[in-house]
């Protein structure tokens, strides 16, 4: 097993599709900023993002863009996920020089999870940065069992603890790479879709508006038929790591 970037190999980006739809939740994947901005990621950052390769087969890939954010790490903003993608485009745009490394996502093939790779995508990320003499890494972090808790507040899970670590393993693994968790975004990502659209995501009916709990969403996902729209705002946890 090794890890490779799309700059160095860049046959290997058509690849990494497939597996990050197996890995996410159809809702997930219609995200109107990643739908906008995703492609660009490999044509203006080939080199901050990762594949991982077992043999043939691509196992997991992680996903970066270079930010100016130099503030105050308790002003990041609420809008998390997004924001970062759409920033780092407009400043990539206008020629800014970044200072930080935003960390979009890290996905392992299921039947590779629970074997410690995600902690090696963590330093690859840190590697990145340093390589492109960034001061930090700073990533939106989606908990890995907070759709198992949708009522649950963000604010509060990740106070939640086991054994004096974070209760949620994702954030355990940041926090033994020498990550520290700042605060929630709580706005994160925002998905709508229409009524249709949301039943085909899940596979669930919604008879009448209200908030459902949908399977592998962190938050309800709120239903209004007569505007035929339904809405998730999914919350995550800014994480800093130094480079």
């Amino acid at each position: 097993m090794y890890l490779v970037t799309i700059e160095e190999h860049p046959e290997l980006e058509d690849q990494l599709e497939p597996l990050i739809q197996s890995v996410w939740p159809p809702f997930m994947l219609n995200d109107p900023v990643a739908n906008k901005y995703w492609g660009r990621l490999f044509s203006d950052f080939p080199e901050c993002q990762i594949a991982m390769v077992e043999g043939d087969s691509i196992i997991g890939a992680g996903n970066s863009v270079p930010i100016s954010w130099d503030k105050s790490l308790e002003d990041l903003p609420d809008e998390g996920w997004d924001w970062a993608l759409e920033t780092a485009m407009e400043e990539a745009d206008a020629g800014r020089q970044p200072a930080s490394l935003i960390g979009l996502q890290i996905v392992i093939a299921r039947d590779h999870q629970g074997k410690g790779l995600s902690s090696q995508m963590v330093q690859k990320l840190k590697d990145i940065a340093t390589q492109k003499s960034l001061e930090r890494v700073i990533i939106p972090v989606r908990p890995t069992l907070k759709h198992k808790y949708p009522l649950t507040p963000i604010e509060r899970y990740i106070e939640w603890q086991k054994d004096d670590l974070p209760f949620d393993p994702w954030l355990r693994v940041h926090i033994r790479a020498g990550g520290q968790i700042i605060k929630p975004c709580t706005r994160a990502m925002t998905i709508t879709g229409t009524v249709s659209e949301w039943e085909s995501w899940t596979d669930m009916a919604f008879p009448e508006s209200g908030e459902y709990i949908v399977p592998q969403a962190l938050t309800p996902v709120t239903i209004d038929r007569e505007q035929n729209k339904g809405t998730y705002i999914e919350p995550n946890v800014w994480v800093e790591h130094k480079a």
